[in-house]
């Protein structure tokens, strides 16, 4: 046998920590750049010691991977067979054009396009391909163009950490603007007349504080302040309702929700308020005419409902009920246009659309039979329109995309998701299952296999899991699942608590001092398919990112004899210390969803009983892939790398324990359409590995 490379140990350097009159060491804090702001926009600065560290973690990890090579290869090819490259987007039209998105053969971004109406040549607006030439990372982030569909605005970030420049294109000559607005959030929102932009910009700790007013052409340093939000607990964002009548600044953090309106007719106009944030509730707001559309969960409409206001007085005072709550039927969003309503609910686990008859209040559903399966309304860019775009897929169905006309409710098939390598859906097998959990909930899991997969207990399993933030993981068509599926692997999905798969009961029972619900739920889901002989505990592998990965460090934690293996991405799991830093950009806005340990004793031990690098301890740990991007704002290199550091020093056993730290990348991993793809061949080749099927 092959003797396995020595792996690298962080030097452990103590730190005692003391808040509430409790101390802590931790001998990894040194792994946390003190200018990790510098960091972030120049991965050049990182401090010597703490890049040997994550190079070294880098040299073993390719080390003790690289029998897989020839695999992971194999599934590189699989994955990208199975992605059409000249692929495009089904157009949307606006006015005189429909714009789109298309790919070329090759390709690894987008190009922007629009085709007249009437008639004539595609015009490629941007070139996605052509702006990335020459950067090791390239991520867009977004295009609007503006009413008179004479400019484009775009924004893109160069390093992974987020901060997004924006560039105005003139679409008569091609040509951006010469200069260059910095630190955005991305995108912009133009006036109803085309003349002047809103847009974001972020806060020496990425924190997006403050509404800009551009007039195009002007020096941007010239800029109106149009809103400030101080309170860094809060995040805001612009955007425009569907009839593009009103601009709307939404101020917001995990439950709680305030937002100001413009005229988009009068973008020197002061914002106006229209309800104040009152702690624990939230609304969304679309317009028609001199009407508000909000969606609400106010007072005790736990599942929202939808209300509507004077746009002269949209106060809480003047809100009336349009559309009831309807307990454990979820609705999660709404828009309006000329003649109807539409909105997206979910109710026992699955959505569906709802259109309504704005002139006589009748309704009626747009829905599928599949046990599983993934529902979305598409944008459209038209107000005065009788007609919506929806795509839907399941895990075993390619994704279709339709139009829909709400008057004689045909639905019209625009484009299937082709699979150039060949899919047969009847070769797999889609199933909705329910798990038992302790208290007596039960957990849904979606999964898929292929139909000769032997159901005996002996088939290997990935098992994904996020439980954060009430997202929830829609049960959708994956190509890249197909290759585990193809090799004998079940392939599930865990709803669990802190998602809004089941209600929003669903999330809040998965949050603050119930944050144990989601860590318990997949280990229910895991002892279910352990059961139900879907699989064995020798042979489940547990994925998850971003708060999902703070998911997996629990679970690794709590049950670790119940898994082969676990793939941790950007993974949240230095969750105590971060919520104590108020300095990091996301901590603040942060609180609600899982208490603040700075103000609050109890929320601090409850944090600190799951935290899963201060819950580390001397037993033996499954194989675990741990990875990291450099320029990541959102879950910080360090956490990762500390919590690789301090199980490399506690943990008995000699399962794998590897760390992947993308140099060139922040928290979505590559930002290219096939370079992500080796990340995903990765992750399968070390779940084979740890199943013994590499």
């Amino acid at each position: 046998m092959k003797t396995r490379p020595t792996p690298p140990r962080a030097e452990p350097r103590p730190l005692t920590l003391e808040i509430h009159g409790i101390e802590r060491q931790d001998e990894y804090a040194w792994l946390r750049a003190d200018n990790w702001q510098e960091v972030m926009r120049d991965p050049s600065v990182l401090a010597d010691d703490i890049r040997a560290y994550l190079e070294a973690e880098n040299a073993y990890q390719d080390a003790v991977m690289a029998p897989t090579a020839e695999l992971r290869e194999a599934l590189y090819a699989e994955m990208r067979g199975r992605i059409k490259e000249d692929d495009s987007s089904v157009p949307s039209p606006d006015g005189p054009y429909a714009y789109g998105l298309k790919f070329v053969t090759g390709g690894q971004h987008p190009k922007f396009v629009r085709t007249p109406r009437d008639g004539g040549a595609e015009t490629v607006l941007l070139d996605g391909d052509k702006e990335a030439e020459g950067k090791t990372y390239f991520k867009f982030g977004g295009a609007s163009h503006s009413p008179d569909h004479k400019r484009l605005a775009w924004a893109y970030d160069d390093n992974g950490s987020e901060y997004y420049s924006l560039q105005i294109r003139d679409l008569d000559t091609g040509t951006d603007l010469d200069y260059r607005i910095e630190d955005t959030g991305g995108g912009g929102v133009f006036s109803a007349d085309s003349r002047h932009m809103f847009y974001i910009r972020l806060d020496a700790n990425h924190r997006p504080s403050k509404l800009f007013r551009h007039e195009i052409g002007s020096d941007p340093a010239d800029d109106v302040l149009v809103f400030e939000e101080k309170d860094a607990g809060f995040f805001m964002g612009v955007g425009k309702t569907q009839s593009g009548d009103t601009i709307l600044i939404d101020i917001h953090d995990h439950e709680t929700s305030e937002i100001w309106m413009i005229p988009a007719a009068d973008p020197a106009a002061s914002p106006v308020l229209i309800a104040p944030r009152d702690k624990g509730v939230e609304y969304s707001v679309e317009d028609h005419g001199d009407t508000l559309y909000i969606l609400t969960n106010s007072g005790d409409a736990e599942d929202f409902k939808i209300v509507t206001a004077p746009k002269a007085t949209p106060g809480r005072e003047f809100w009336r009920d349009f559309v009831d709550h309807k307990a454990g039927c979820l609705i999660l969003s709404h828009v309006v246009y000329k003649t109807f309503m539409v909105r997206l609910e979910r109710e026992n686990g699955l959505p569906r659309i709802v259109v309504r008859r704005l002139a006589d209040n009748i309704e009626h559903d747009v829905a599928f039979d599949e046990e599983a399966y993934s529902l979305g309304m598409g944008g459209g860019y038209e107000f005065d329109t009788l007609t919506i775009r929806f795509s839907y897929s399941s895990m075993t169905t390619p994704s279709r995309t339709y139009d829909y006309n709400v008057e004689t409710r045909e639905r019209t098939l625009l484009k299937e998701q082709e699979v150039p390598s060949g899919h047969e859906p009847s070769d797999y097998v889609s199933r909705r299952l329910q798990a038992p959990a302790a208290d007596g909930e039960t957990v849904p899991i979606s999964l898929f296999h292929h139909k000769d997969t032997p159901l005996d207990g002996t088939a290997p399993c990935l098992l994904y899991g996020y439980g954060s933030y009430g997202m929830s993981i829609p049960a959708g068509f994956n190509t890249n699942a197909l290759s585990l599926a193809d090799r004998g692997f079940v392939y599930a999905i865990a709803h669990i608590r802190g998602g809004k798969d089941k209600g929003f009961r669903w999330y809040k029972t998965g949050r603050r001092e119930m944050k144990k619900n989601t860590f318990t739920d997949f280990i229910a889901a895991a002892d279910h398919l352990v059961r139900e002989n879907f699989t064995s505990f020798d042979r489940l592998v547990a994925q998850g990112g971003s708060a999902g990965g703070m998911l997996m460090g629990a679970v690794a934690n709590m049950a670790p004899h119940k898994f082969a293996g676990i793939i941790a991405e950007v993974p949240f799991v230095d969750v105590l210390n971060t919520m104590l830093d108020d300095t990091l950009p996301l901590t603040p806005p942060e609180w609600p969803e899982w208490g603040n340990p700075i103000t609050d004793r109890t929320a601090y031990d409850y944090i600190a009983s799951y935290s899963p690098y201060d819950n580390v301890e001397a037993i033996a740990y499954p194989a675990i892939l741990a990875v990291a991007g450099l320029t990541d704002p959102r879950v910080t290199y360090w956490e990762p790398a500390k919590w690789v550091a301090r199980l490399r020093a506690r943990k008995t056993g000699d399962d794998l324990l590897l760390l992947k730290t993308n140099m060139d990348a922040g928290h979505g991993g590559s930002s290219g359409r096939f370079d992500r793809l080796k990340e995903v061949a990765l992750n399968q080749a070390f779940a084979l590995m740890v199943v013994g099927k590499a």
